[in-house]
């Protein structure tokens, strides 16, 4: 996993046409948190909690800098190609940045390692966004019974928003494996 106090990656992406601008870089971020989502539109584990993505960004979304991430090969997985993703924001109403990160390059800068994925930056002392969180929303897989409130992600959102420290003991994501472009896969990962 990604070392708290990592500063955020810069990127320089596509955006999922109707999501926002057609690109969007690190630098057109503001000093609010920021809030990247690693997710797509095929993944069960995504699927189960697309609503409580919904309601977290209803809640954080004046505080909060939401973006989404989709990094999966369409080489391997073409369902979660541009059309895809944009038909998945439309239906979930979602009204943040999905970016298209096809060169994999921002999903190797943060170790992610499945969908979804969750890593919460915030402003450091300096002046720079640092890594206060990596990790799962909640304990809720699909079929596991366990509701989608995003206990584990609020905590940390309301440390953040409220300048407190966040617990530094967090459990990673659970989830489907980032569809990684064939022989790319990076060292780390598996």
């Amino acid at each position: 996993m990604l070392s708290l106090g990592s500063p955020l990656p810069s990127f320089d992406l596509p955006v999922v046409p109707g999501t926002g601008p057609s690109r969007m870089t690190h630098k057109e971020l503001d000093n609010r948190p920021i809030l990247m989502m690693v997710i797509c539109a095929h993944c069960p584990f995504v699927i189960h909690v697309e609503q409580g993505l919904t309601q977290l960004h209803l809640d954080y979304g004046n505080t909060v800098q939401f973006l989404a991430i989709s990094s999966n090969s369409l080489i391997t997985h073409p369902q979660d190609g541009p059309e895809q993703l944009a038909e998945q924001a439309r239906k979930q109403a979602w009204t943040f940045p999905y970016l298209l990160d096809q060169e994999q390059t921002l999903a190797k800068d943060l170790r992610a390692a499945c969908t979804p994925d969750f890593f919460l930056f915030s402003e450091s002392d300096g002046g720079t966004q640092e890594l206060r969180y990596r990790g799962q929303l909640d304990g809720s897989r699909p079929g596991n019974d366990v509701p989608v409130t995003g206990s584990d992600l609020r905590a940390a959102l309301a440390a953040v928003v409220n300048g407190e420290m966040v617990n530094a003991e967090q459990r990673p994501s659970i989830g489907c494996n980032i569809k990684w472009h064939p022989g790319s896969e990076p060292d780390w990962f598996g």
